[in-house]
């Protein structure tokens, strides 16, 4: 039987606590945490809050804890409207967003957070996107026309505007690539669940000229098909959106020119 172990300086190793004196009404909080700077093994620092002082949401819980308990705890986070993405982590085995994932509808007991997974870490529960973003700007998620532009706008009909629901409001935010076993393997070249979407919402806009040439670029056996239908991604989308369906649809279409 084989035996795999972790390099000594990944192994996570219990942390500091810091209780609540006097909280009415407290939660235990444990958050990932890791610098860069001082060479340590990763940590869970314990933290007790006082949720009758905090607001409902798990990232109010966390800015409590910054701004009030431990200043040093590194986080993202900008919207707090579910709008931004930027505090997408990993909270009681699930990844989603913090600003938008209640403390009330955590699992009895303490919360659990996470950086998101198989992300290289900046620092605590900050990952480093800059992979995730390169392959995002490689499928030109953009508008790509040949024709001259018209005197105003390029007009869709309702039907055609339909098609991009369910798929214009994905975020970014990376919680269904992060989930998805096929692009922990195959990060390098997969394009993972939500590159894979957005490449979608782009082939299936009316407006666009270079669904040819999209397809082309994906017809590769590593970008596209790679996805094994998991459905973690469809599963952990705090939008809830289905990148899985996004991504067969990308498929019968391969099939279908093929066909032609």
């Amino acid at each position: 039987m084989a035996e795999f172990s972790l390099p000594k300086n990944s192994k996570i190793q219990p942390g500091r606590h810091y209780p609540a004196k006097g909280a009415k009404n407290p939660r235990t909080f444990r958050i990932y945490r890791w610098s860069p700077d001082d060479g340590q093994n990763p940590r869970i620092d314990t933290y007790e809050v006082d949720l009758a002082a905090c607001g409902p949401m798990v990232l109010d819980a966390l800015l409590k804890i910054k701004n009030e308990i431990d200043p040093t705890l590194t986080l993202r986070r900008s919207c707090r409207e579910g709008i931004c993405g930027s505090c997408a982590m990993n909270i009681d085995g699930t990844n989603t967003l913090a600003c938008t994932r209640a403390i009330s509808e955590c699992a009895s007991g303490d919360v659990k957070i996470y950086p998101l997974p198989h992300m290289p870490v900046v620092k605590d529960l900050v990952p480093d996107l800059t992979h995730f973003y390169a392959q995002f700007a490689s499928i030109k998620p953009w508008l790509s026309t040949q024709s001259p532009a018209p005197a105003r706008e390029r007009l869709q009909s309702p039907e055609e505007r339909k098609k991009l629901d369910g798929l214009y409001e994905c975020i970014l935010c990376a919680c269904c690539s992060t989930s998805c076993p096929s692009y922990w393997w195959n990060g390098d070249k997969y394009l993972g669940p939500a590159i894979l979407l957005q490449a979608y919402r782009w082939i299936v806009d009316s407006r666009d000229e270079a669904t040819g040439e999209r397809l082309d670029d994906l017809e590769d056996p590593f970008k596209l098909y790679r996805c094994h239908t998991i459905m973690n991604c469809t599963r952990t989308c705090p939008k809830g959106l289905n990148p899985a369906k996004a991504i067969a649809e990308i498929k019968k279409l391969m099939v279908e020119r093929r066909s032609a």
